[in-house]
């Protein structure tokens, strides 16, 4: 049965790389890419569990709280470009 959850959390992180590469907007390959991300996380856990190790829920939540800050990270980047471009704003260079 983890076999069969880690082959399938294998194929949605392909589809998610394939997102990735091919989503129209800059939005969508970030939403891909924290997909992926997230994808990771389980199968950090549920490997972890089939194989036995000790500490691979602390490993699965580290990851997961880099994750979701370099997200946010990336997404108020890109808002904050788009904004002053919208407005015109000249950026010092």
């Amino acid at each position: 049965m983890v076999l069969a959850a880690v082959l399938a959390i294998l194929v949605t992180m392909v589809l998610a790389l394939i997102r990735a590469v091919l989503g129209p907007s800059v939005y969508d390959r970030i939403l891909a890419a924290n997909n992926f991300g997230t994808n990771t996380v389980l199968l950090v856990a549920v490997g972890g569990h089939g194989l036995g190790w000790n500490s691979y829920v602390d490993v699965a939540l580290l990851y997961a709280m880099v994750n979701f800050v370099t997200t946010v990270a990336i997404m108020r980047y890109f808002e904050a470009s788009t904004w002053t471009r919208s407005r015109g704003i000249q950026e010092d260079a």
